[in-house]
């Protein structure tokens, strides 16, 4: 073969046709799709993990509060009685906080946690986030989750 043909021949074959990258590209956008869509869920769990972890730490801060006080806060007083000391009656004494390390935040979806007083099933407290949904009840990720349930 004289050079001139292999030239030829090598020029011909070189680069991508304009098919071949929108092709390419097509495949790209859906595994970029296909991951962000997973990525989605896994967020979904991680603000679900996150909120039972907040109420299971207040949960121990109200303990560390009664154990102090020989009381619980009142639903006046909420939650934020665990980072500041109570201006509302009842006053508690002894109090001996902060019992958190830092003010009390909303859930992970940016809703704040309900805390009432007496809790449910007799207990003498309840915190509830609303998850997702932010409205009572809901199943799988809007499902509500709370102290006295697992």
């Amino acid at each position: 073969m004289s050079s001139e043909r292999i030239k030829i021949i090598l020029t011909d074959q070189s680069g991508w046709t304009f098919v071949e990258t929108l092709i390419v590209i097509s495949i790209i956008l859906i595994l970029t799709g296909t991951v962000g869509f997973m990525a989605v869920g896994y967020v979904d769990k991680a603000r679900i993990v996150a909120a039972k972890a907040q109420i299971e730490n207040l949960s121990m801060a109200l303990d560390s509060y009664f154990m102090d006080t020989m009381q619980y806060p009142s639903e006046e007083q909420g939650l934020g009685a665990l980072w500041l000391k109570p201006i509302l009656e009842p006053i508690p004494k002894n109090w001996d906080g902060p019992y958190v390390k830092k003010s009390i935040s909303k859930d992970p979806w940016g809703t704040p946690y309900e805390y009432t007083v007496p809790g449910p099933n007799r207990l003498p407290y309840g915190i509830r986030s609303f998850g997702k949904d932010g409205i009572h009840g809901g199943d799988k990720n809007a499902a509500d989750i709370t102290s006295w349930e697992d």
